[in-house]
C-alpha cells in the first residue's frame, strides 16, 4: 500500500522545490547602475529663483537663459508663453526630451499662471512631474514694484495679449542655453555621492582619481580578494 504525503510534508517539499528556482534565477549585475540617477528627478530647482525670474524677465529669451542658469541639472528647460485670453496668461517650463518643440506628455517641469485682477498682476507657480510637490502661494504685483518688462506691460493702458500664438523654446536654441549657461555642479548620486560624467564612478572620499576598487569599494591594507566559486 503506498501512503500519501502528509500536509506537512507537502509543504516542505514545495518549499524546497521554490528554494531551488530562486537559486536557479541569474543574477542581475548591478555594476552599470548602482551610481546611475533617473533623469531629472535628483536636481533640485530653487523655486523663489524661479518665482524672481518670471517677474524680472524681459521676455521668454530672457526667461529661458534666467531658468537655465538657476536649474543645475545637465537638461535644458524649454519655455512655453501662452495668453489664454486677455487677462491669463501661462508659462510651462519642460523637458523637450523629443526636440517637437511643443509641450507633449511627461514633459513638464512647472506652470505659471499669471492673471489680471483689477489694478493687479497676481500669479501663481506649480511644479510638475518630479516637482508636484511644489504649490506657491497667489503672490501679487503692483505698480511701483521691480519688474521686467514681461510681467510690467500687463499692467500697461491698453495691454493687448502678445502670445495668442504659443512661444516655445526652439530646439534649436536649446544648444545655445546650454552652452551659454554657468558650469553645472558635479551630480549626485541617490547614495548622495557624486559622480564623474565619464566613468559613471563616484568621486570624494580623499581617494585617488582612478584609484580604490570598483564601484566605489576599497579594500583594507592587506586584504586579499577571495573568488566565491558556484
Amino acid at each position: 500500500m503506498v501512503r500519501c504525503p502528509t500536509l506537512v510534508s507537502a509543504l516542505l517539499i514545495a518549499s524546497v522545490s521554490l528554494s531551488g528556482l530562486a537559486g536557479c534565477e541569474p543574477r542581475r549585475d548591478e555594476g552599470n547602475d548602482r551610481w546611475a540617477t533617473t533623469a531629472n528627478t535628483n536636481v533640485e530647482i530653487d523655486w523663489d529663483k524661479v518665482n524672481k525670474a518670471y517677474e524680472q524677465a524681459e521676455g521668454p529669451e530672457d526667461l529661458e537663459k534666467r531658468i537655465n542658469d538657476i536649474y543645475k541639472g545637465d537638461e535644458v528647460i524649454s519655455i512655453s508663453v501662452q495668453d489664454q485670453d486677455e487677462k491669463v496668461q501661462v508659462v510651462t517650463g519642460f523637458f523637450d526630451k523629443n526636440t517637437s518643440g511643443a509641450v507633449d506628455e511627461g514633459e513638464e517641469v512647472f506652470t505659471i499662471q499669471r492673471e489680471i485682477v483689477g489694478e493687479e498682476v497676481k500669479y501663481q507657480t506649480q511644479g510638475q512631474g518630479h516637482y508636484a510637490g511644489y504649490h506657491s502661494p497667489m503672490m501679487g504685483m503692483m505698480t511701483g514694484m521691480l519688474m521686467g518688462s514681461m510681467m510690467m506691460s500687463a499692467m500697461s493702458p491698453g495691454y493687448a495679449p502678445a502670445y495668442r500664438e504659443p512661444y516655445r523654446t526652439n530646439p534649436q536654441r536649446t544648444a545655445e542655453l546650454k552652452n551659454t549657461r554657468s558650469p553645472r555642479p558635479a551630480k549626485a548620486s541617490n547614495t548622495g555621492r557624486s559622480y564623474n560624467k565619464g566613468g559613471g564612478r563616484p568621486s570624494g572620499g580623499g581617494g585617488r582619481r582612478g584609484g580604490g576598487g570598483r564601484f566605489g569599494i576599497r579594500r583594507a591594507p592587506g586584504a586579499t580578494t577571495i573568488r566565491l566559486s558556484a
